[in-house]
């Protein structure tokens, strides 16, 4: 595929679309923040950012510094992942398709003229407003469907639910501060157990479960903030796989960008 693909955002959901369009052969850009605040790490290109590579299942992103080498990260079948927190490398790479997967869960304030198909994920996006499609995230009947008008559901606040855990499975900063980690991705924990701190601040697993999610450590943070994610299957393994809902959204993604270039 010739089709350039600028993909805003390296999260989970995010690299689950990514995948999806790496296996039918588009050439995609993946930007993030300097500082990416992504807690499923090992299954989201953010983490290059971090770390200059990251491999998820079969697919390597790849840290770059400036768009001269996202050819060369094409030519080695990789993902040029690349940090732009004001959006300037929009114009410069001049995408086909523009496919905002930050998740802000509020306007992005997206102009519609910086691709002939700009593609919001969930909430926040308005067909004809922000965006040309809207593909829905909300888990249901909806989840992974194409929006050509309207928008996609609004944001219930509640965290989905895993093993009948909801809210409780989600770990939040108590505090402002920075984010140091004692625990890693995949590991058992034990109720109680400390798995970090933010600035001196103890963060303990709300009940015996599998580190699904962290935030990367040393990373500055804002009282609230989601920093981790406990998963009660206790399953390592399932730490390493792109979700079953990104995959559907990526689906989503694919369906929309065929819909429009059917003809090309």
């Amino acid at each position: 595929m010739d089709l350039k693909v600028l993909v805003r955002g390296g999260g989970d959901l995010a690299s689950g679309i990514v995948l999806r369009l790496a296996h039918c052969g588009f050439k995609i850009l993946v930007t993030e923040l300097p500082n990416p605040l992504v807690v499923r790490r090992t299954v989201s290109f953010a983490e290059a950012v971090y770390n200059q590579k990251i491999k998820i299942e079969d697919i390597t992103g790849e840290k770059i510094d400036s768009l001269a080498e996202v050819d060369r990260c094409w030519k080695n079948s990789n993902i040029p992942v690349l940090a732009d927190p004001d959006q300037q490398v929009i114009q410069q790479f001049n995408p086909e398709i523009l496919v905002d997967a930050r998740m802000l869960k509020r306007d992005p304030l997206t102009e519609l003229n910086w691709a002939p198909l700009i593609i919001g994920l969930g909430p926040g996006f308005s067909v004809n407003q922000n965006c040309h499609a809207v593909i829905e995230t909300k888990r249901g009947p909806f989840l992974g469907r194409v929006l050509w008008q309207g928008e996609a559901e609004k944001d219930t606040g509640e965290p989905e639910a895993v093993g009948g855990y909801s809210f409780d499975r989600v770990i939040r900063a108590p505090i402002n501060g920075v984010f140091h980690e004692s625990h890693q991705i995949s590991d058992l924990v034990d109720e109680g157990e400390i798995i970090g701190d933010v600035s001196g601040f103890p963060i303990r697993a709300p009940f015996k479960g599998v580190i699904r999610g962290l935030i990367h450590h040393n990373v500055p943070v804002n009282a609230g903030l989601k920093i981790g994610d406990i998963d009660p299957r206790c399953n390592p393994q399932l730490t390493k796989f792109v979700s079953d809902k990104a995959l559907a959204i990526g689906g989503g993604v694919l369906e929309a960008i065929l819909t429009k270039f059917q003809k090309l």
